[in-house]
Order: C-alpha cells, then structure tokens, then sequence
C-alpha cells in the first residue's frame, strides 16, 4: 500500500504541478519569445543605426578633408600675399626714398635760387642807386647850367 500511496501522491504532485506550473511556463516562454523578438527588433535598429553611424562618420572625415584643403589653400594664399605686400611695401619704401632725395634737391636748389636772386636783387639795387645818382647829377647839371 505504501508503494500505491507513494505513487498517488506522485501523480497528484505531478497533476498539480501540470495544472499550475505548466500554465506559468507556457506563459514565461511566451514572454521570453516577445521578448526575443523584441530583442531582434532592436538589435536590428542598433545595426541601422550603426550603419548611419557608420556614414556619418565617413561624410564627416570627408568634410574635415575638404576643410583641411581649403585651409591649407587660404594659409598658401594669406602667404603669397603678405610675400606680395612685403614686395609692395619695399617699393613704396624706395619710392618714398627717391621723393626724398628728390625733395632735398629741390630744397637745395631753391635755396641756391634765392641765393642767386639775393646776389642779383643786390646787383640791381646797387645798378638802380647808380642810374638814381646818374639821373640825379644828369638834374642838376642840367637845372644848374641854363
């Protein structure tokens, strides 16, 4: 009896773990599937996602490219011209230089002329002191000899 008792008692142990357990099983592998599948979904957004990654990335090492030879041709051009207007400075510089010898002989011979015309408006004044007494002695010769 004992071995009859024990297998009863097995087969309600069994029937009630069916009727609780395998409902609950039944619905965690239901659960786990939805979830799996929920997995799968996002993992194929993440690779979706990384596929954009993925391009982003490489459209912005082609943009930094282009930045970097734009860069690189601005700083060529900035050096060719500050060369440019270095020369263009120089030339200024010796333009200025000859306006200044030029300026200084002019100074020069200005005040060579003013020195000439000094000279000469002395000559004159002396020749002019002269014609006065000539003309004057010519007037009194004349007003004093009727």
């Amino acid at each position: 009896m004992e071995e009859e008792s024990k297998t009863e008692i097995k087969e309600a142990i069994k029937s009630v773990l069916k009727e609780l357990i395998l409902p609950e099983i039944e619905s965690i592998k239901s659960d786990h599937q939805e979830l799996k599948t929920y997995l799968d979904l996002t993992n194929k957004r993440l690779d979706d996602i990384n596929l954009h990654l993925v391009d982003l990335s490489r459209r912005i090492d082609e943009t930094n490219k282009r930045i970097d030879s734009v860069r690189d041709e601005l700083l060529k051009k900035i050096d060719e011209t500050n060369d440019r207007i270095g020369e263009t400075n120089k030339r200024i510089d010796e333009t200025n230089k000859c306006i200044d010898n030029i300026y200084s002989e002019l100074i020069n011979h200005i005040d060579s002329m003013r020195d000439d015309l000094l000279t000469i408006s002395g000559k004159i004044d002396h020749h002019l002191d002269r014609l006065h007494e000539v003309i004057n002695g010519s007037i009194f010769y004349l007003t004093s000899n009727p």
